[in-house]
């Protein structure tokens, strides 16, 4: 694998509350993020953030109305990691956290749907260009 090869892939979840946007953040211990999660061998990163989603949210109802566009951020972490991230929509505004298998409870403690105030706020600075370019792209289709 390359550098510059994802190894975590996940998806900015977005769902439409009044007249803008809310996107979803995970919270594990003092860290907040977007589901994501490692991309298995033989595994696209798309399918690896379909998969993720799903596993750490429940969310399974979701659209891509930007197709398949993302944005890769890192390396970061003491095994130099990068993370892609893609852009998906729902109208599901209940998440769960299920039992994870390997550690035998959620794998993250809270949930949140956040506007983009918010989201910088909660967001380590690493994620911060995620935040620019999922700002962007909104910008772009409205």
């Amino acid at each position: 694998m390359s550098r510059d090869t994802p190894t975590s892939a996940g998806i900015v979840v977005l769902r439409r509350v009044g007249g803008g946007w809310r996107m979803l953040l995970l919270r594990a211990y003092s860290d907040w993020d977007f589901p994501k999660g490692q991309i298995e061998p033989g595994e696209t990163p798309f399918a690896a953030a379909l998969r993720e989603t799903a596993e750490e949210t429940g969310l399974t109802e979701l659209s891509f109305p930007w197709g398949e566009v993302h944005i890769d951020v890192g390396p970061y972490g003491s095994r130099h990691k990068i993370a892609r991230y893609y852009l998906g929509e729902t109208t599901q505004a209940a998440v769960r956290l299920p039992i994870s298998p390997e550690l035998g409870r959620p794998e993250h403690h809270e949930w949140r749907w956040v506007n983009a105030n918010e989201a910088a706020r909660l967001l380590a600075p690493r994620l911060k260009p995620v935040l620019a370019w999922v700002e962007q792209q909104l910008a772009t289709r409205s």
